[in-house]
């Protein structure tokens, strides 16, 4: 068995868990997150916890495997209902600034014309100045997935450091080349 898919999920005050045909219901103050979980796992509610356990050979590679993502995941999505997930980026460079307009993020980041991102309805975007933005939401799949795909319009690069990076992110700089050795 995975030592990671033996520890029970706590269930906190104010969020409701059930499970039905292999699929689990999280509900909270934050929203509502759905999984379906492979058949090598069983999940049971059990009071204020969440309990997966392994339904096959303890020896399957694969089983075990998915013992330890299903309850991972199910971790994963009680804390998103209740507390959340958040990320921030912040934007280095010149004239490189971000806004909000309506639906879609308006990124001015030195090309020709702006980058326009469609913002997806399972996170929300937050944008405090113009060379930062905050990804909120209860999925942290989404909120992850959405503030990669906004990075990799303009990854930072070594030589400046120009670009989008988390907020504590640290950038290895470069020195570049050095000036007139004759």
């Amino acid at each position: 068995m995975s030592r990671v898919g033996r520890v029970p999920v706590p269930i906190p005050a104010g969020v409701t868990v059930s499970a039905k045909d292999r699929v689990v219901t999280v509900k909270g103050p934050k929203g509502e997150l759905k999984y379906k979980h492979r058949p090598e796992v069983d999940v049971a509610i059990d009071g204020a916890a969440i309990k997966v356990t392994n339904n096959r050979s303890p020896y399957e590679k694969a089983a075990r495997a998915y013992h330890g993502m299903t309850r991972a995941l199910l971790q994963n999505m009680v804390h998103g209902v209740a507390q959340g997930y958040e990320r921030k980026l912040e934007i280095t460079g010149v004239g490189y600034t971000v806004k909000l307009e309506g639906k879609n993020l308006v990124l001015t980041l030195g090309y020709a014309n702006p980058v326009k991102v469609p913002v997806p309805p399972t996170v929300q975007v937050d944008v405090p100045n113009q060379t930062s933005l905050v990804v909120r939401g209860a999925d942290l799949q989404q909120v992850g997935l959405f503030t990669a795909q906004v990075r990799k319009l303009k990854p930072p690069e070594p030589y400046k450091g120009k670009g989008f990076r988390y907020e504590n992110e640290v950038i290895r700089r470069k020195a570049g080349k050095a000036f007139g050795s004759a």
